[in-house]
């Protein structure tokens, strides 16, 4: 008898190239927001890249791949979750994830600049995670807030 999840899917997530992982995020936490969001979203991460290679915050993995994946940072990576259905099934010749690959290359190869100002965490301005309970958001871009909380 099959079982309701493949076996082999988390093998299959594993293959996808980082770049595409980080395309995939953006599209699926902010691909509905203006461009600048998405950028800032993808400099935000990148914030956490170079967190993690350089050793100071390892909890969020150690490359880009972990840390888009890393357990309870971006929804879309929680199986349960419909952000994660959604970016599984995103159609070809997506528009939306199109603009995401281009920011997400730029965002790869280094070229992306922060308008963040070291922002380490994201969310939807509509949205109050726990996490950002009485902490001070560093900027407001497109309808998402950051803040820099590198400890966490």
């Amino acid at each position: 008898m099959p079982s309701a999840v493949p076996a082999a899917a988390p093998a299959v997530a594993k293959a996808i190239p980082p770049q595409e992982v980080l395309a995939m995020t953006l599209w699926a936490e902010a691909g509905t927001c203006p461009v600048r969001a998405i950028e800032a979203l993808a400099a935000t991460i990148m914030n956490r890249v170079r967190l993690a290679e350089s050793g100071a915050a390892t909890h969020w993995g150690k490359d880009l791949a972990a840390v888009c994946r890393a357990p309870f940072q971006f929804s879309c990576w929680n199986r349960n979750h419909l952000r994660h259905l959604l970016m599984l099934s995103i159609p070809p010749g997506d528009a939306g994830m199109a603009i995401c690959r281009r920011i997400a290359a730029r965002a790869a190869s280094g070229t992306l600049m922060d308008p963040t100002s070291g922002a380490t965490h994201a969310h939807h301005g509509s949205e109050l995670p726990p996490w950002a309970i009485g902490q001070a958001p560093v900027d407001e871009i497109g309808g998402m807030l950051f803040y820099r909380l590198a400890g966490r």
